[in-house]
């Protein structure tokens, strides 16, 4: 078991054992002979039984059977019988190899396998199982089995349900019997069989369900798994929905050439220098999906074709899936004033990877402003003024503060059916709160502050829409604090968490995302010649998120903090410039992201720990040369 200190073993047991492992290797070695020459007698077969017997996980001996098995089946003078007394006798052999090793995958694997032929009663399966389980409860291959029987008896998710139940009742800490009901349930939610499982009734009922386990025994940490997946069942969404886009719906979007110039009323936050004669617009889902296209994305616009659109995904694994997805609209060299429509899912195709359809389609729309001009002899771009160092900044004037509140209005995409979420959502959370917090006022548990923290976290999240503010950011801050102190072990994923949270408070308001926004103290009174920049400095962030509210971002200035990885940093395409100096990044495997940063001009990466660790064999590649690489 696990856990369990080895003990030196005794004289008489290494006689056994060296006993045993000679008998062993002169059945193998015999056992081999049959196997390499194709041999299928009475005899052989025998063989390979007493093997299996001895040693549960040859696999060799299994696969061996099933060549046999297929050998006797195929004889000319087989028949039903003949066929039935065959498969009988594996599924002994079978039922003797688990008596040695009920955890035998091999073993379990023959079961399954014979009873797909079809010619064995499968109503003995209950029972066998049954005498495995009461040997020991938590055996994962028996509950895995158990669910191959009962779909193959057609029998109830109702009847599965109550018998986990009773097997938890037994014992609490059943782990495999906690997962059952999970997988259940899951399948239950995704049939809504007869209307039995709609989630609002069931959800609320398992929390009290869990709550007896919890409070019996806090540490044990089965229950607190099946909670988590509750949690995760509260707040999902089925459907995937668009977050955020860029542009922001209603933006006026102002594309400048070389030249920049002043006196203009756009907001710095829309303004983008482009040398390519396109910009990208940027679409970040609240779920990794797949299926956008030209198809089931329409842009009308009066300059550029629908289908000419080549919408690309954009993902660290280079997959077809993705929560953030691209495409570049070429804009005519000329003066243009023109608007744009974006709708998606208006057409069906978009598609989650948890396999549910896009239905709720939405639209947003924007207006394109080009200014094409010549540089100046005396000017220069944007790309080679700029320099990301601390002197060179002043806070964003709050003359200005009206121009970034507009903006930042339009970053969020409105889903008109975030108004009717289930009330019981908000009241299961808000009942979950309430009853963590009576936890730890008896008893100082780790688990359950982390569990609190999330539940704290779920409810600002899904109450933002309505509310626009965090209301317990400050209370989730502390408890990851807290945690890092207590458990010092899991260090690291604390410290993640908690940067995320910093940074979706940081976020969460134009008063706080105000707090954070810079430009040059020598700048002129227009702000688009030197775009804000969004200084998240000395925050001690050692992760990155809140990707969704910062699509507008052209400057980030990242330096001084302890990030390890910049894993969804590809999401903001119109980063131009970027300073990542003085962080914890390892490798340039780290810096793969950036691969897919077309518009970055600028990086700094000094004062980091790359080269520090193993070698590391894998580059950037190609795009080192395309990106004019600034270190400062």
């Amino acid at each position: 078991m696990h856990g369990r200190p080895r003990k030196a073993p005794k004289p008489e047991d290494e006689a056994a054992s060296s006993a045993k492992a000679q008998k062993l290797r002169a059945l193998q070695t015999q056992f081999f002979t049959f196997h390499h020459n194709k041999i299928y007698t009475k005899e052989a077969v025998e063989l390979s039984a007493k093997l299996l017997e001895i040693n549960p996980e040859s696999y060799t001996a299994w696969n061996y059977r099933k060549l046999a098995v297929e050998h006797y089946l195929n004889l000319p003078d087989c028949n039903p019988d003949s066929i039935k007394s065959v498969l009988d006798d594996e599924l002994r052999v079978v039922e003797n190899a688990l008596r040695q090793n009920f955890k035998s995958y091999g073993a379990w694997h023959h079961r399954k396998w014979v009873l797909s032929k079809g010619h064995s009663s499968i109503d003995n399966e209950l029972r066998l199982l049954d005498k495995f389980q009461k040997a020991d409860s938590r055996n994962f291959h028996a509950w895995n089995y158990r669910r191959y029987v009962a779909e193959s008896m057609k029998r109830s998710e109702q009847d599965e349900l109550k018998y986990a139940e009773d097997m938890i009742y037994t014992n609490f800490s059943n782990y495999s019997a906690w997962h059952n009901r999970s997988v259940l349930l899951s399948a239950l939610f995704e049939k809504k069989a007869g209307g039995f499982l709609l989630k609002e009734k069931v959800l609320p009922e398992e929390y009290e369900f869990i709550h007896q386990a919890i409070f019996t025994d806090p540490d044990d940490q089965s229950g607190w798994f099946y909670h988590l997946w509750l949690l995760d069942q509260t707040v999902t969404t089925d459907s995937p929905l668009l977050a955020s886009s860029w542009p922001g719906h209603g933006s006026d979007v102002l594309l400048v050439g070389d030249r920049c110039y002043n006196g203009s009323a756009f907001s710095p936050f829309s303004a983008l220098h482009s040398d390519s004669g396109s910009f990208p617009i940027v679409l970040y889902f609240n779920q990794p999906v797949g299926g956008v296209n030209s198809s089931t994305v329409t842009v009308e616009c009066g300059f550029n074709k629908n289908e000419d659109l080549f919408w690309k995904p954009l993902s660290a694994s280079n997959s077809q899936t993705a929560r953030v997805w691209v495409a570049h609209l070429k804009v005519p060299s000329s003066d243009l004033h023109s608007t744009v429509e974006v709708s998606v899912g208006h057409s069906k195709g978009i598609i989650s990877t948890r396999g549910f359809v896009y239905s709720h389609p939405s639209m947003f729309s924007f207006k394109v402003h080009v200014q094409p001009m010549e540089r100046d002899s005396s000017q220069v771009s944007v790309a080679e003024n700029i320099s990301l160092r601390e002197e060179n900044f002043k806070v964003y004037g709050t003359q200005s503060e009206e121009s970034i509140i507009d903006s930042f209005d339009q970053l969020i995409i409105k889903n008109g059916h975030e108004t009717t979420a289930s009330n019981w959502r908000f009241e299961a959370l808000a009942k979950e709160i309430e009853c963590f917090r009576e936890l730890l006022s008896l008893v100082d548990c780790k688990i359950g502050k982390l569990t609190l923290a999330r539940l704290l976290k779920a409810y600002d999240a899904m109450s933002y829409p309505f509310a626009n503010k965090l209301v317990h950011s400050e209370e989730v801050l502390e408890l990851y604090s807290d945690l890092m102190k207590l458990d010092p072990t899991h260090y690291q994923f604390y410290k993640d968490e908690h940067s995320i949270v910093l940074l979706q408070k940081v976020t969460s308001s134009k008063e706080s995302l105000l707090q954070h926004c810079f430009q040059y103290k020598d700048s002129a009174s227009s702000a688009i010649c030197d775009p804000i920049c969004l200084r998240l400095n000395n925050l001690s962030l050692s992760r990155m998120g809140a990707f969704e509210k910062l699509l507008w971002v052209q400057m980030l200035d990242l330096s001084h903090n302890e990030l390890q990885s910049i894993e969804g940093l590809e999401a903001m395409q119109l980063l131009s410039c970027l300073s990542l100096r003085n962080n914890k990044l390892r490798s340039l495997t780290a810096l793969e992201p950036l691969r897919k940063l077309k518009s970055l001009r600028i990086l700094d990466i000094s004062y980091n720990q790359i080269g520090d660790q193993s070698i590391d064999t894998t580059s950037i590649g190609s795009r080192n040369s395309k990106m004019n690489q600034k270190l400062l």
